[in-house]
């Protein structure tokens, strides 16, 4: 007797907040600003400036992130190299300056930010486009060295990929003066 394998309604999801919620604080700040700022879901200076320094860079930021629509059109449907032309240099650019930002630590957690900005056929290309970015030498030699080992043989070697959307997207969450709500 086999056992069949059946989704759970909402497992998926669960799955995505705890693996969002294994990353670091400013991982998960820089993930949901760029979230807003890839998905255009609110005013991201105004969300997530906390003086003038950061608002340049979410400008910035803005300015870079203006590709990910080209780049989600250019996202191959085979593996032939001559279908990467355009696509992959975009987004090991695109890569490599969000792992400059230093807020990014693992391919986990890259892996999770991309599947959001470009959607699940982007998957078969995000080990190759991070392992490029990571190894570029505008990162620091122990940077490169921690984000190249965060990587598994398995994400590495996968012999196929899910197509499945992902199901969480975090946001901004206002804060809650605790001793207010409290009455």
């Amino acid at each position: 007797m086999t056992k069949e394998t059946r989704s759970v309604p909402g497992a998926m999801t669960l799955a995505e907040i705890k693996e969002f919620a294994s990353f670091s604080s400013a991982t998960q700040r820089y993930i949901r600003r760029s979230l807003d700022v890839g998905l255009e879901r609110s005013d991201a200076v105004e969300t997530w400036s906390r003086d003038k320094v950061e608002e340049a860079g979410i400008q910035v930021q803005i300015s870079l992130y203006r590709r990910i629509r080209d780049i989600r059109k250019a996202i191959p449907e085979g593996c032939a190299v001559d279908s990467i032309e355009t696509f992959m240099p975009a987004l090991i650019s695109l890569a490599a300056y969000d792992l400059g930002q230093g807020r990014i630590h693992s391919f986990p957690a890259f892996r999770f930010l991309y599947e959001r900005l470009l959607g699940p056929d982007s998957r078969p290309w995000l080990p190759g486009a991070f392992c490029a970015a990571a190894a570029l030498p505008h990162l620091h030699p122990k940077t490169r060295k921690n984000l190249l080992q965060s990587i598994s043989e398995a994400a590495a070697t996968a012999p196929g990929w899910s197509n499945r959307e992902p199901s969480f997207f975090p946001e901004w969450v206002e804060k809650v003066d605790s001793s207010r709500a409290a009455h």
